[in-house]
């Protein structure tokens, strides 16, 4: 099955079985996260991978008693940085140049210039932008569940608020974004799981400037 095949395929499931995803799958999707691109590569977030039943009862109450997030194999958090901080984005250029091997003295000159401007933003413009990176990855995830045949469900229909109080995301200096079941579609109970995809026709979402 093509890539776009695996696109119109995917869904946002709506009911799913409770199911468990072999690890296999699950460090796949995980390893995707890792890869995806972010800006000035600082994947300024974290991933929380719930497994335990009675927390992701908890959070189901935070998030609209949506069924998918107990239903679900394994839930995911995408929790942002909440602001730009000098350690943050030096951890990340030493370690590019522990694994690289070597310094460069553009790379540094691009270290100076973020020091110099990121860490004096304003901290919510700071979160927001972060905010938008694990958007990038979060998409990598759904995209490489859909190789691995694995049912997902991107949610923003929960308390931000609440999930960071019952993960201690503030403490660790982190805001929640996204949530992510993953599992296997329920699809006598999914009332989407056979209807057709629908998506603007490309003469209403695309125009090309030569």
């Amino acid at each position: 099955m093509s890539f776009i095949e695996k696109l119109n395929e995917r869904y946002a499931t709506k009911a799913m079985n409770g199911a468990t995803i072999p690890q296999e799958k699950i460090d796949n999707i995980l390893e995707a996260i890792r890869l995806a691109p972010t800006s000035s590569g600082l994947q300024p977030f974290e991933v929380f991978v719930i497994t335990n039943q009675e927390l992701k009862a908890e959070i189901k109450k935070i998030a609209s008693n949506q069924s998918q997030v107990t239903d679900c194999s394994h839930l995911l958090v995408f929790a942002a940085w909440d602001h730009y901080t000098a350690e943050r984005i030096n951890h990340m250029f030493d370690l590019t140049n522990e694994i690289r091997g070597f310094k460069n003295e553009g790379w540094e000159n691009y270290r100076q210039m973020l020091l110099a401007n990121y860490p004096k933003r304003d901290p919510e413009a700071n979160f927001q932008h972060a905010a938008r990176q694990t958007y990038i990855a979060l998409m990598t995830a759904l995209t490489q569940a859909a190789f691995e045949g694995v049912d997902s469900t991107p949610m923003e229909g929960f308390n931000n608020d609440a999930l960071d109080k019952i993960l201690g995301l503030r403490e660790k200096n982190l805001r929640s974004t996204v949530i992510v079941p993953l599992g296997y579609r329920d699809a006598d109970k999914d009332w989407l799981v056979n209807l057709i995809k629908v998506r603007k026709p490309m003469n209403e979402l695309i125009t090309t400037i030569n």
